[in-house]
């Protein structure tokens, strides 16, 4: 008798398992992706760069300044790179010249509000010229840390 109703409950599993999986099978079918057409748009590579200039150039903090040019022309525009800032003029002068030898057009320009110096490497229109100049800079000289303080000045 035991084994009559193993059988029997063995025969009505099988059964069962038989319509789970018929079921199953079908849900999967149904549930396959159709196949979309998908439109995209170029996008233009010119784009992405400009607009990753402009993030990377608004997380650059800029110092506001009223300096005036005592050394090295006047081409001072209104974002600058300063890679050195000298209590003494003769220090700045000495470092605006290195710079020059290595092809800088640098500038030295005194700040009227503490009468620091600072040596600017290069000046540019706009914010986003001056961070790209000085990350050029930066990765010209990775070896002095005081180039990689550099920073950005807007000329009041």
């Amino acid at each position: 008798m035991l084994v009559a109703g193993t059988v029997l409950s063995l025969a009505s599993c099988k059964s069962s398992e038989n319509a789970y999986r018929q079921a199953y099978e079908k849900a999967i079918q149904n549930d396959e992706p159709k196949a979309e057409t998908v439109v995209s748009q170029p996008v233009s590579t010119a784009q992405v760069k400009d607009d990753t200039k402009e993030a990377e150039a608004s997380a650059v903090t800029v110092r506001e300044e009223k300096v005036s040019v005592v050394s090295g022309g006047n081409s001072l525009k209104a974002y600058s790179v300063v890679c050195g800032s000298f209590s003494l003029k003769t220090n700045a002068d000495a470092l605006r010249e290195r710079l020059a030898g290595d092809g800088y057009s640098a500038l030295v320009v005194v700040n009227e509000a503490g009468k620091t110096y600072r040596v600017i490497c290069s000046s540019h229109d706009t914010k986003e010229e001056a961070v790209s100049a000085r990350n050029s800079f930066k990765a010209r000289y990775p070896d002095n840390s005081d180039f990689q303080n550099s920073w950005i000045l807007y000329n009041r």
